[in-house]
């Protein structure tokens, strides 16, 4: 399956358990892997054949600059569910939203949660 990549996407957002991270804020990176079939848009060239990342970029944007959430579980899982909404063409998406900033003593890169969701998943 083809895919689009989003990598290391910057938003500065308010989500966390304590009350310092909704308050303060932080920055949080994203990065989303979409599966969809490429082919026609390559032989086409036509962005009616694919999707907009723009756009996608977009949704995650205000989700993760607007929304708030206590854990990076319910933030991916938002994220997931309106892409899918949104763009029928993706069948797949691998989501890693990571937190450098995280409020835990010690010396660390991040911590991140990462997701992969089918659209099956979402259907009865």
């Amino acid at each position: 399956m083809d895919k689009i990549i989003m990598k290391n996407m910057a938003f500065y957002g308010y989500h966390g358990v304590f009350p310092e991270e909704k308050k303060l804020g932080q920055k949080f990176f994203i990065t989303a892997i979409l599966y969809l079939d490429l082919k026609e848009a390559g032989i086409n060239d036509d962005l009616n054949s694919s999707v907009n990342y723009g756009e996608i970029y977009e949704i995650i944007k205000f989700i993760v600059e607007k929304e708030n959430f206590k854990l990076l579980e319910a933030l991916s899982e938002k994220i997931c569910i309106t892409i899918f909404n949104n763009f029928n063409k993706i069948h797949r998406i691998q989501l890693e939203v990571c937190k450098p900033e995280a409020p835990v003593s010690g010396i660390f890169d991040y911590f991140a949660v990462s997701v992969d969701r089918k659209r099956s998943d979402y259907e009865e």
